[in-house]
């Protein structure tokens, strides 16, 4: 077997050499994996968690620099509060037991989103966190919390109206790469591959301005059970994807 093939499933290598850079994750069908099996929908969401162990650790093997995971939504502080206040509960557990892992592997944490609204426990577990993962050097692990794609573009709105108002900036200097700049993942690349769980075929006001080239994988596999090999099978579809950027097919071959 050639170096850059990694493992074969139906027939299809994974090549190394066509890895995408930065992989964005909706991980969807916590609560209905739960519901299935009569348990609580924390019981879901616990199972979540690890499952978001072993896909970490997953990207990080495969070489993928940088790991988005909506994990929480500005939306989804509308859901009852024993649910938020248990996810809340157990974002500090995870944090708290996963720092190390982190440090063993060489994975940086970062956050995306109005961490502000987080509990006061939570957002100095998730500082201490990416302070102490500020100097590794492999996967960037960015967690989406509190986070909509509308909030941010209204926030990078606001900052580029407050710089035009400060004369720092001219309106007719506006272009796709200050409003890049404005946004909250302005030190990451765009995802190469967006992958959603759970059958639902929407992007859920995430990472709206951030996928306008991006591809898109949908699978009806519950977040729990997408395992290490369902991963695969989204990155072999991605691998035989042919990336234009409107661009024709005689151009980018």
């Amino acid at each position: 077997m050639k170096d850059n093939i990694e493992a074969t499933f139906d027939g299809i290598q994974l090549d190394k050499n066509n890895i995408p850079e930065s992989i964005a994750i909706i991980m969807d069908g916590n609560g209905r994996w739960a519901q299935e099996k009569g348990l609580p929908r924390s019981s879901g969401h616990i199972q979540g968690v690890e499952n978001v162990t072993r896909i970490t650790s997953e990207c990080a093997r495969l070489g993928v620099k940088f790991l988005t995971l909506y994990t929480f939504s500005t939306e989804n502080w509308n859901r009852p509060k024993e649910e938020v206040d248990a996810l809340m509960s157990l974002l500090v557990d995870t944090i708290a037991k996963e720092t190390p892992t982190l440090m063993k592997n060489n994975i940086q944490l970062l956050t995306i989103g109005d961490l502000g609204r987080l509990p006061e426990n939570a957002q100095k577990k998730f500082r201490a966190c990416m302070a102490e993962t500020s100097g590794n050097t492999g996967l960037r692990l960015v967690i989406a919390l509190s986070y909509s794609s509308r909030w941010e573009i209204i926030q990078a709105v606001r900052n580029i109206a407050h710089d035009v108002q400060q004369g720092k900036i001219l309106v007719e200097d506006i272009n796709e790469e200050v409003i890049s700049a404005s946004m909250t993942t302005s030190q990451m690349p765009d995802p190469d591959l967006l992958i959603r769980t759970s059958g639902e075929l929407r992007i859920s006001n995430f990472l709206l301005w951030q996928l306008a080239y991006t591809e898109l994988y949908f699978t009806d596999c519950l977040w729990p059970e997408f395992t290490e090999e369902e991963f695969y099978r989204a990155i072999i579809d991605y691998q035989h994807r042919e990336r234009r950027f409107g661009k024709t097919s005689e151009q980018v071959r």
